[in-house]
C-alpha cells in the first residue's frame, strides 16, 4: 500500500518533478496544492500519512501552516518535512538540518534518496 504524501510549495515547476519522481517509486501517493490558503483544506481532505512543506511561500509561508497543523487534531500527528532554499546542503551536512518527533528540514534543491530516506524514518515513527 502506498503512502499519502500531501506536497505544499509554490513552485509548480519543482513540485511536478519531485511528484513524479516519488510516485516512479511506487511508495507514495502524491497529491500536490501549489497555493498555501488552500493547503490546510487540502490536507484535511486528502489526509496524508506526510507532508512536505515549502518553508517561504506567498500567502501563508510554512511556518504559519506548520501552526495550523499542529493545531489540528485531525493533523497533529501527520510528520511535517519542511523543505527549504534558506539553507544549503554544506551547512545541514548528511543529515536533517532539524528533527523532531513530527518536524524535519531539509535543504532544497532536495537530493531524493535522503528525502525518501527521512520520510520513510517519519512514517515509521508515526
Amino acid at each position: 500500500m502506498s503512502q499519502k504524501v500531501l506536497l505544499i510549495d509554490d513552485e509548480e515547476g519543482f513540485t511536478r518533478l519531485l511528484k513524479m519522481n516519488l510516485e516512479k517509486s511506487g511508495k507514495y501517493q502524491v497529491m500536490v496544492e501549489n497555493n498555501s490558503m488552500r493547503a490546510h483544506s487540502t490536507a484535511r481532505s486528502f489526509r496524508p500519512d506526510v507532508i512536505l512543506l515549502d518553508v517561504v511561500m506567498p500567502g501563508l509561508d510554512g511556518g504559519d501552516l506548520l501552526a495550523r497543523f499542529s493545531d489540528d487534531p485531525d493533523l497533529k500527528h501527520v510528520p511535517v518535512i519542511m523543505l527549504t532554499a534558506l539553507v544549503s546542503r554544506g551547512d545541514t551536512g548528511p543529515q536533517a538540518v532539524a528533527q523532531s518527533a513530527n518536524l524535519n528540514v531539509l535543504p532544497k534543491p532536495v537530493d531524493l534518496a535522503m528525502l525518501t530516506r527521512v520520510m520513510d524514518e517519519a512514517l515509521a515513527q508515526s
